[in-house]
Order: C-alpha cells, then structure tokens, then sequence
C-alpha cells in the first residue's frame, strides 16, 4: 500500500451512458473497466469478501491497493431494485456526491479513504454507479474487535473524538455505525462509508448520529460478556466526543 498523500485534480471522462470522476494523480488513463470486477479478475488482481449489502472488492493496481464498490440499495428499495436509482442529474449521482465529499474531508486531514475515482452509467430514467478508494491501513472493523475482545478506555475516547471531529466540521454521516468503523494500529481509526453524507450547519442531527451508532453497538454486542459494551464504554465514547 503506498503512502497516504493529497487529492491531485479531479478530473471528468465521459463515455456512451454515462461519465466518472477521477483523481489524474491517481489514476493517469480513465476508463470504466476499472470498475468491472472481470478486469481485475483477469489480471490475477481482485479479492473479494463479503460485506454490508454485498461483495467487497479489493484490487491491486501495483503500487497502490484499491477497494471498489458498487452501489446496492437497503431497506424496502432493495426488493423494487437492487442496485438502479433514480436519474436526477450528474451532479445528484450518489458516486459522484461521495468522491467528492471524500475530496473535502481528506483536505480537512479526517482520517477517511482517498477517492480515486467515481462513475455511474444510464439505463434510461435511472442509473447505477460505483466508486474507486484507497484501502485503509486497516480492515478491522469495530465490530470485529469487539467480537474479539474488550477494547480500553483509550480506543472508545479516540472513536468518541473521531465523531466530533466529523462534526466540529458539520459532516453528517448517514449511517454511522460499529460495521464502517476501523481501528488500525496504536490508537487509530478510520471512517468508512459516506454514501449519502453532506456538510451541514451542525444542530440536532449530531445527536440523532450518536444515537444510531448506540444501537449498532447495542446489537452488535447482543449476547457477547457486558464488558464488551455498555453504559460505561457509551461515556468513554462520549466523553472522547466532547474533548
């Protein structure tokens, strides 16, 4: 994995259905097979492991290492479609919205994947879209690590402080829980999945955040001993928020 380094340009490329967005210090020849898994398959490049809706692929593009995503709806959507959205301009396009909200918070220092590129592709009054990161130095999850183990005081103020972060900078996460949560080495973690996010003038919405995330841990620890999460690790977490 290379080293983590700033956004270069963005940059357009436009195809027969559809455009992407693009890092050109990232990705110096665009073009939309690098969002097809058989690309990457056939070049001996591509992992794949399960999870949140579907697969995660991890490609190799020599020197870097690059997780691919494709867009899947939750919720009721998922049994009308499981991955077309409504076509309501490019700027609108969940892809495209997502590169470039990980472009702003790369450049406010959040620890955050680097975008490398963003495309969606037309079907008529829909479209379906993708996005190119950066892997993380880590693939551990909070909920993994929780599955594992108690976690110290010190990790749940650094992911109480990471929060804050986040919204020092009005930065809501839409779907901020135990599964998009990373925790690397030493006391580090990461931020997954700002599908849907924005920038917002901060209000009550912070608050509606912290309560989601309390109801992932709360299901994520169903049934593990109580030391793995509670009333205690929750002011840890919040006491880290507030700091």
């Amino acid at each position: 994995m290379t080293a983590r380094t700033a956004p270069g340009a963005e940059a357009t490329a436009h195809f027969a259905r559809g455009a992407m967005l693009y890092d050109a210090s990232r990705l110096g020849q665009p073009s939309g097979e690098v969002f097809e898994r058989e690309y990457w398959r056939q070049r001996g490049a591509l992992e794949e492991t399960a999870g949140g809706r579907g697969t995660i692929a991890f490609v190799t593009h020599a020197p870097s290492r690059w997780v691919l995503r494709h867009y899947c709806r939750g919720g009721l959507m998922r049994h009308l479609s499981r991955d077309a959205y409504l076509w309501t301009g490019a700027d609108r396009a969940r892809s495209f919205q997502e590169f470039r909200l990980l472009r702003q918070l790369v450049d406010w220092q959040l620890p955050v994947p680097v975008a490398v590129a963003a495309r969606y592709v037309r079907t008529g009054r829909s479209y379906r879209a993708d996005l190119l990161t950066e892997e993380l130095p880590t693939r551990r999850t909070l909920t993994q690590a929780l599955r594992e183990g108690p976690l110290p005081e010190v990790r749940w103020r650094e992911l109480g402080r990471l929060v804050g972060r986040l919204h020092a900078r009005g930065v809501h996460h839409a779907d901020l829980n135990a599964h998009n949560l990373l925790l690397g080495e030493g006391e580090a973690v990461y931020v997954l999945d700002f599908d849907r996010g924005r920038v917002r003038e901060r209000g009550a919405w912070e608050q509606a955040v912290l309560r989601r995330l309390r109801r992932s841990l709360e299901k994520v620890t169903s049934g593990l001993p109580p030391d793995r999460f509670g009333a205690t690790q929750w002011q840890w977490l919040l006491g880290g928020c507030a700091s």
